[in-house]
């Protein structure tokens, strides 16, 4: 067991995983913020806030919006709308192609571990959230 502290893992564990799913998107010249847009709108069609909502815990500091990755997927004729966007035909192709890709990446993630394992890591990393949350 190692003597690094919890926060030193967190850090190393994004990193990890954002250069892992990067791999994974590269071949399509996407990255991570890419597949995290396309799958919130696959899931529920919004705006650039909402998504800036729904992923602002994802953004970096120097990244206040999802609106230039969302240019970008219009741009490849992935996104329909203006203002209230949505994946189009291919758009839900893409998703349903890189989704497979991304399946492999988290199955990787989580190889050796049981699937109480990862729940329970997930709940103790919510409550230790909710814990500084309530300040």
């Amino acid at each position: 067991m190692s003597d690094l502290p919890i926060g030193y893992w967190l850090k190393h564990l994004d990193r990890l995983i954002e250069n892992d799913l990067d791999r994974t998107l590269a071949a399509e010249d996407l990255g991570r913020r890419h597949w995290q847009v396309l799958n919130s709108l696959h899931s529920e069609p919004g705006t650039v806030a909402d998504l800036d909502r729904r992923l602002a815990a994802f953004l970096e500091e120097d990244e206040p919006s999802v609106a230039p990755v969302v240019d970008e997927l219009r741009g490849r004729g992935w996104i329909d709308g203006l203002v209230a966007l949505s994946l189009s035909a291919q758009g839900e192709a893409a998703h349903d192609v890189l989704f497979e890709k991304v399946q492999g990446a988290r199955r990787r993630l989580a190889q050796g571990i049981s699937a109480e394992e990862y729940r329970a890591t997930v709940d103790v990393l919510e409550r230790m959230a909710a814990n500084l949350e309530q300040g």
